[in-house]
């Protein structure tokens, strides 16, 4: 399993959470999300290294957007 961290800007509250979440648990090969709202990081676990664009797209459809971007 291979963990990647990214920021995430603009999320404020549960629902933001659960946004990114989904979004993020789409893209294959994903097995788990963990996002930390009070600092914006986003821990994503997959079975083999997820692009960045796959990730900034699911975060940009999800309505915030990854710091760096």
């Amino acid at each position: 399993m291979i963990n990647t961290r990214y920021e995430v800007t603009g999320m404020t509250c549960g629902h933001c959470v659960s946004a990114v979440t989904e979004e993020i648990g789409r893209i294959d090969g994903v097995t788990g999300v963990d996002v930390e709202l009070a600092t914006g990081s986003v821990t994503v676990t997959s079975t083999a290294t997820l692009s960045r664009e796959a990730v900034r797209e699911a975060v940009d459809e999800a309505g915030y957007e990854i710091a760096g971007s």
